[in-house]
C-alpha cells in the first residue's frame, strides 16, 4: 500500500533526461516506485492524484537564498512553495545569523532582509533548533557567512586578521560544520567582509575545504573589476583546495556588459583543469542589495554607528557623497537605483520613498541623488534595501543557458504581506524561468531548466537525498502546468504569487494542493 500515487504525470526527473509519461508512488516520505507508461495506475494507495499530463518534477532547490533572516517571521514560505521550491540554501553573501554573542547586532545588520528572530542562540545548532520550532514550510540548508564570522571575531574595524584571529575563525568553521552547516560563504563587497585580504580568504576557504564545505562567494566586484574578482575567487579556491560557487554571476553598469561571457570562459577553463567550480543566476536584469554597499569603503570602517557619525560630520559627509557620485555613469545609475525597503526609523522616516529611484527621491527632497541616499541612510540606521537596474538581458540569458549554472533567487521575502517594494525574484524566479525562458523564448529546454533547479544545485550543496525522481530519494515533488506557469510579480507590484503550480509535496506530504497553500508545514532544517 502506497501513501501517495501520482498517475498520468509527465515526469521530468531532474537529471536532464527526456520527459516521459508515467506514475510515481510514495511511501513513508520516500519515492517507492517510478514507472513509465501506466504500470502503477491501479496500485493501491491512500491518496491518488491524477496529474492529467502536467509536469511532475523534483521540488526545486534554491541554491542562493537569504531566507534564514526571514523564515522565523514567515515560516509558511508561501512565495517559495507557490513556485515549487521545497528547499532553500541560506547563509549566502557572507551573511548568516550565527555565530554571534550579540543577536541584536545581527538583527540590525539584517534589517533589510525583513529580519525576524524569535529565540536566542549563538551558533548554528542553536539557530537550527530555534528555526525548527517555527515548523517551516520549506526545508532549510545552513551555510556560515564570512562577514558575520569576521564581525564575531574581529569586530567591525578595517584591518587584517592576526594569525590568532584566523585560527579562531577557522575553528568556528569546523565547529559549524560539525553542527550541520553545509557551506561557507563570503560577500567581499560588504563590510566588514570586504576588509579581508586574499590571505585571509585562502586560510578560511582551506578550513572550509577540510570540513567538507562548499565555498560560495559574492565576489569583491561585479562591475569594472569583475574579471579580476573572478580570478581572485578561482585563485583562492585553487590554493585552498576548495569547491567553488560563484554567486549570482552578473556585470553591473553598461560599460561592463558582456564581461559575463568572458567570465564563463574563465570558469570553463578552471573547470577543465580540475577545479570544481560552478555558478548561479537569477533571471532578472536588476539586482537587489543594501544601499550601504554603494558607499566608498572608508565610510564603512567601524560599522553602521561609525558610518552614521561620518554622515553627521560636516567634513566627512561631502567625502562620502562624492564617493557615491563618483560611481554614477560607471557602474551606478541613480535613476536605476530604487528604494526597496527600509528598517526602523531613527529620525526622518523615508518609508514613503519605497519604489522611488535616488533621482526621484532627490527631486522630492530638492537635493542631489547622492545626498538623497545619505538622508535615507541616516533616517534608518543604514538599513536600506535597494533594487538596482544596471544589468544586460543578453548577459542574463547567456549565463542562464550555461550548463554549469544553477537557477537561484537571491531572495528573502517569503510572504505577500509586508511593507516596501522588494525585488520580484523572491516571488517569481523559478516560474519565470519555466514560463519566460523555456516556454516563451526557448532559451532552455524544459528538462535542462529543471536540472538547473534540482539535481545541479543538490550536487553543489551535497543534498544526495534530493534533486531527482529516483526510488529511495525523499519525495519532495512539484506538479505544474507547463503551458501556464508564469511569474506575476513585477518591479512595481512584486508581492504577487506565481501561477501554474498545482501541487507541492514536501517529504510526500501536501504543502500545496489544487493551486493553493495547505495548512501543513513540513519543512526541516537539513
Amino acid at each position: 500500500m502506497f501513501d501517495l500515487l501520482i498517475t498520468n504525470a509527465l515526469i521530468v526527473d531532474g537529471t536532464g533526461a527526456p520527459a516521459q509519461l508515467g506514475s510515481i508512488a510514495v511511501r513513508d516520505g520516500k519515492i517507492a516506485s517510478v514507472g513509465a507508461g501506466q504500470p502503477l495506475a491501479a496500485a493501491p494507495a491512500t491518496v491518488v492524484v491524477d496529474a492529467a499530463g502536467d509536469v511532475v518534477a523534483p521540488g526545486f532547490i534554491d541554491l542562493h537564498s537569504h531566507a534564514d533572516f526571514s523564515i522565523q517571521g514567515a515560516p509558511a514560505a508561501e512565495s517559495q512553495l507557490m513556485q515549487g521550491v521545497t528547499t532553500v540554501v541560506t547563509g549566502n553573501c557572507g551573511a548568516s545569523p550565527f555565530p554571534t554573542h550579540d543577536l541584536g547586532q545581527i538583527r540590525r545588520a539584517g534589517a533589510q532582509f525583513d529580519a525576524v528572530f524569535n529565540g536566542a542562540w549563538d551558533d548554528a545548532r542553536g539557530y537550527a533548533a530555534a528555526t525548527a520550532e517555527h515548523r517551516p514550510g520549506v526545508n532549510l540548508v545552513m551555510q556560515l557567512g564570512h562577514t558575520t564570522l569576521r564581525a564575531h571575531v574581529l569586530g567591525l574595524a578595517n584591518r587584517p586578521a592576526t594569525d590568532e584571529e584566523l585560527a579562531l575563525m577557522a575553528g568556528e568553521i569546523h565547529l559549524a560544520a560539525e553542527q550541520g552547516v553545509r557551506g561557507f560563504t563570503s560577500g567581499l563587497v560588504y563590510a566588514p567582509g570586504s576588509f579581508a585580504g586574499e590571505r585571509e580568504m585562502q586560510v578560511l576557504a582551506r578550513a572550509a575545504a577540510e570540513a567538507g564545505l562548499l565555498y560560495s562567494t559574492h565576489m569583491r566586484n561585479e562591475s569594472d573589476r569583475l574579471l579580476d574578482s573572478l580570478d581572485e575567487a578561482i585563485a583562492t579556491s585553487e590554493a585552498a583546495g576548495a569547491r567553488l560557487e560563484i554567486s549570482h554571476l552578473k556585470a553591473m553598469g553598461p560599460a561592463n556588459h558582456g564581461l559575463p561571457l568572458i567570465a564563463l570562459e574563465r570558469i570553463e577553463s578552471a573547470h577543465a583543469r580540475g577545479l570544481d567550480v560552478a555558478a548561479d543566476v537569477y533571471p532578472y536584469a536588476a539586482s537587489s542589495t543594501t544601499l550601504t554597499s554603494r558607499l566608498p569603503a572608508f565610510a564603512l570602517d567601524g560599522g553602521p554607528a561609525a558610518m552614521l557619525k561620518r554622515l553627521r560630520d560636516r567634513h566627512e559627509r561631502p567625502r562620502v557623497a562624492a564617493g557615491i557620485a563618483e560611481r554614477f555613469g560607471r557602474d551606478l545609475d541613480p535613476t536605476g537605483v530604487r528604494i526597496a525597503g527600509v528598517g526602523p526609523s531613527s529620525g526622518e522616516d523615508f518609508s514613503w520613498g519605497a519604489g522611488l529611484s535616488l533621482t526621484e527621491l532627490g527631486e522630492r527632497l530638492d537635493c542631489s541623488p547622492e545626498e538623497a541616499a545619505l538622508r535615507v541612510l541616516e533616517g534608518h540606521n543604514g538599513a536600506v534595501a535597494i533594487v538596482n537596474h544596471a544589468m544586460s538581458e543578453a548577459d542574463v540569458e547567456a549565463v542562464l543557458a550555461h550548463p554549469l549554472v544553477s537557477v537561484a533567487s537571491d531572495g528573502w521575502t517569503l510572504s505577500v504581506a509586508g511593507d516596501g517594494v522588494p525585488h520580484p525574484r523572491s516571488f517569481g524566479t523559478f516560474a519565470r524561468v519555466l514560463g519566460e525562458y523555456v516556454r516563451e523564448r526557448g532559451v532552455l529546454t524544459l528538462e535542462e531548466a529543471v536540472r538547473k533547479m534540482t539535481s545541479l544545485p543538490a550536487s553543489r550543496i551535497g543534498l544526495e537525498e534530493r534533486g531527482t525522481i529516483v526510488v529511495g530519494k525523499v519525495a519532495d515533488l512539484v506538479r505544474f502546468d507547463q503551458g501556464r506557469i508564469s511569474d506575476r510579480a513585477s518591479y512595481a507590484q512584486p508581492r504577487q504569487l506565481a501561477f501554474g503550480v498545482q501541487d507541492v509535496w514536501v517529504g510526500g506530504r501536501p504543502a500545496v494542493s489544487g493551486g493553493a497553500m495547505t495548512a501543513g508545514r513540513y519543512g526541516q532544517v537539513l
